[in-house]
């Protein structure tokens, strides 16, 4: 912002800024340096002494608010490292705290008002309570001291924050107004006439000039090598990554792609590389005043601004069809959208260099809104137009027909929200709250390029995973890039933050309450207890899939136990050893499960009532494992279904049925209901087979027949041998029954079909009937069926529909059933 600041403070941010993404990738070591600093500062105790000459400083300091805003920031920095101090001082005597308590819970409960108790317990009592008091004053000491320094870090906080609002909200004088002018116009001339006379100076200045001439042969090189790498270097680089992408359609499009991503970034180094040159050569040349120094020291900024919103332009808005772009828009609305990149990089160039030029602490502040304006208005133009091209894609998305996806929604929100800061800061500016439109439209252009630089590296992820793991382009998504993608997004907030004005202090401050965790009973439950937990976890659970793999593969089929027995074993091995990780990793966390009595209670009564179904599931699951009434393979009937078991689970059991159809049961029906094992302890089963024959068949003969059809089945076993009985006079015919055992009853059905084939063949051979049922119509007067037959076709009287109606009482849908005649 063109503001009043220190130059090089304004330095030391513009690198700063550009450090971003290293802060992003460093944030999660930084759980790292506490500990350190704790395993320093826990070899002695704090000094109380001087810390309260500290925190009486620091409220004075906070009661007048007066400081700056250095100054309170160097005092906050001195309370944090205190209460660093302070909170790894908590932990002080820890272990001899926990068995002192243990201790005197080992002596029971103290004697009530009125009652006694033995000397040696009592005075033993006594000594113990005076131990923990003397182990827990250290303890109490630091917490209160905690307690204090965390309070004043919060007040200056607020205290800042305060300021920062204020600064923001700060109504300049309108640059609009033509009567303010003239004052920017003399500040810029005041200023470039200052340029030019250091500038003079140095030339007519002998010991420059022999500087200058000494200098010479490194300054022109070092210029025509950066003029060059500006000039062709990046117009190849550009033209290879082109080449890398139109060559991506064949199988090894994967390593390509990622190869022409990772080029692509030569496009922001290469030029930074020659534009530092350039920097270094004209500092190398002395003539430059302290203006000129200035303005160098801003070009390396303003050539980062540039070609890194260049490179972020082609990746979104490529040239090739063939690199990948999240959004859907054509070649010509592409183009566009590359100009408009580079226009954003341009103005970012010129802000860095503006603020070089025009010291905000030497001009006005008329003459600093109204240099300001012009370049807010230009990018506020080239934001909306961009804001323009995305919400375009999220219409052409619609229009395809297809749902929208999750990162289409947050395109079209982007580029809505970027259209309304597009025309608010001009606005904004126009008005006079110059910061504030500052503050709003720059850290806009700089959050696009963040996503973009996510939306490369979510790429750069996926194509390297497919690299890794041959996948295909048709493959399906992977789990890994899409972890590995939101792992990226999560680090990248601390990044969007600071862009947005958040202050690095409040950052640290929130990762230090992250770390500071919070207390559930006695039990302080933080990050670090949490990352504990999941890795001994993870470990516990890699041991029992190890072991599960051991046992089946290596020791279990060496056994004589079955199948069904093997996978028993292995999935309650299973189950122990995640429980018995989950044991362990809670107590190598050190979270104490006491406090949550109360609430396992209220959960066992919701087990009770809304999850009784899952959990008895859940034993009779256990109870199939442990008994094994059926196992895997074995074909069972339960109720109507009839199938193999494929698979038993602590809440349900598959069973595939013959039409190849899973069926899932769940595992309490297969307890509490009928189940018919066919297949459990042997393949044997017995077969039923019903035949009729016709009356006056020869019933010896027909048992012959059928005994020597019975026999003849390869299936059927001798012992016992199949049986033929005769066993009733039915109403049509002899009824005759088929008694098979079968050595593998799971052929049942073939068998039974074959056997009704051959008895259907010997029985036609020895001309023996198989009777079908037949019925006899007997009519009580057919006579007055003749009569109605021959009378003209009129309604019939109601006697005649009478008889006609008892003559076919049995074809009237309405009539009652009547007996056979």
């Amino acid at each position: 912002m063109f503001t009043k600041t220190d130059p090089e403070t304004t330095r030391l941010a513009m690198i700063k800024t550009f450090l971003l993404a290293l802060f992003c990738a460093l944030m999660p070591l930084a759980a790292l340096a506490p500990v350190s600093a704790y395993a320093q500062t826990t070899s002695a105790a704090p000094d109380y002494e001087a810390w309260r000459a500290l925190a009486e400083r620091v409220e004075r300091l906070v009661d007048t608010n007066r400081a700056s805003d250095p100054i309170l920031g160097s005092a906050r920095d001195s309370v944090v490292a205190a209460r660093s101090l302070f909170l790894a001082a908590q932990g002080t005597n820890a272990t001899r705290i926990a068995a002192t308590r243990e201790q005197l819970a080992a002596l029971g409960p103290a004697p009530a008002d009125g009652a006694t108790e033995a000397p040696e317990i009592a005075t033993r009592r006594a000594e113990l309570q005076t131990r923990l008091t003397e182990l827990e004053a250290p303890v109490i000491a630091a917490q209160e001291a905690f307690r204090r320094a965390d309070g004043l870090v919060r007040q200056i906080d607020t205290i800042l924050r305060e300021r920062q609002a204020e600064a923001l909200l700060t109504l300049s004088p309108t640059p609009v107004n033509p009567a303010n002018w003239p004052e920017a116009i003399e500040a810029i001339y005041q200023t470039t006439f200052t340029f030019v006379t250091q500038t003079i100076e140095r030339v007519n200045d002998p010991a420059y000039r022999r500087e200058f001439i000494s200098n010479l042969p490194v300054v022109i090189m070092l210029v025509l090598l950066s003029v060059y790498v500006l000039i062709r270097g990046r117009a190849w680089i550009e033209h290879l990554v082109l080449r890398l992408y139109e060559t991506t359609g064949d199988r090894t499009g994967a390593s390509r792609r990622a190869l022409a991503l990772v080029l692509s970034l030569a496009q922001i180094v290469a030029p930074i590389a020659a534009i530092l040159a350039l920097t270094f050569a004209l500092e190398t040349s002395g003539m430059l005043g302290p203006i000129g120094l200035a303005v160098n020291g801003a070009l390396m900024m303003a050539g980062i601004g540039y070609f890194t919103a260049r490179w972020a332009g082609r990746q979104i808005f490529p040239v090739n069809e063939n690199a990948h772009t999240p959004l859907r828009l054509p070649d010509a609305r592409r183009r566009e959208g590359r100009v408009m990149a580079n226009l954003v990089g341009l103005f970012l160039g010129l802000y860095f260099i503006l603020r070089a030029y025009l010291d905000p602490d030497t001009l006005s502040e008329v003459a600093n809104s109204v240099i300001a304006f012009p370049l807010l208005v230009l990018a506020g133009i080239v934001l909306v137009r961009i804001g323009m091209l995305l919400v375009q894609h999220r219409k052409l998305a619609m229009a395809e027909g297809a749902d929208l996806s999750f990162l289409d929604r947050i395109i079209g929100f982007l580029g809505r929200g970027a259209i309304l800061i597009g025309f608010g800061a001009p606005v904004f500016a126009a008005i006079g709250y110059v910061q504030a439109a500052e503050a709003l439209l720059f850290p806009a252009i700089v959050s696009l390029g963040l996503i973009s630089a996510l939306i490369f590296l979510n790429q750069l992820v996926d194509d390297l995973f497919a690299l890794l793991t041959g996948r295909g382009s048709d493959a399906p998504d992977a789990l890994a890039p899409a972890l590995i993608s939101f792992g990226l997004v999560i680090l990248s907030m601390p990044v969007f933050a600071l862009v947005w004005g958040v202050r690095p202090a409040e950052l640290a401050e929130l990762w230090q309450l992250l770390q500071e965790g919070f207390r559930l009973g006695e039990t302080r439950i933080a990050p670090t207890n949490i990352l504990n937990f999941a890795v001994v976890f993870a470990a516990g659970y890699m041991l029992t899939r190890l072991m599960q793999g051991a046992l089946g593969s290596t020791v279990l089929p060496k056994t004589r136990i079955d199948k069904g027995g093997q996978k028993a074993i292995i999935s309650g091995t299973g189950y122990f050893g995640i429980f018995l990780s989950g044991l362990v990793a809670i107590s190598m966390a050190g979270i104490d499960l006491s406090g949550l009595a109360i609430v396992a209670g209220a959960l066992s009564v919701g087990i009770g009532f809304g999850l009784q179904n899952i959990v008895s599931n859940f034993i009779s699951g256990l109870i199939l494992l442990i008994e094994r009434p059926v196992a895997e393979g074995d074909w069972i009937e339960v109720g109507t279904t009839m199938g193999t078991v494929r698979s038993i689970s602590v809440r349900s059991t598959v069973i595939e049925t013959f039409d190849k159809t899973d069926v899932i049961v769940p595992n309490a029906d297969l307890i509490s209901g009928t189940v018919t094992n066919w297949t459990r302890y042997n393949s044997m089963g017995r077969v039923t087979i019903p035949v009729g024959v016709a009356y006056g068949s020869d019933t010896r003969k027909v048992e012959a027949i059928l005994r020597e059809i019975a026999e003849a089945q390869p299936l059927a076993v001798l012992t016992p041998p199949p049986l033929v009985l005769f066993t009733n006079f039915g109403a049509d015919s002899l009824d005759f029954e088929m008694r098979i055992v079968l050595s593998d009853i799971t052929f049942a059905n073939s068998v039974r079909t074959e056997i009704r084939h051959q008895i259907t063949e010997r029985f036609r051979a020895e001309g023996i009937g198989i009777p079908f049922a037949q019925r006899d119509v007997w009519l009580r007067n057919p006579e007055a069926l003749a009569a109605v037959t021959a009378a003209p076709k009129t309604a019939p009287a109601p006697a005649q529909r009478g008889t006609f109606g008892e003559m076919f009482e049995h074809d009237h849908p309405n009539a009652p059933p009547q007996p056979d005649r």
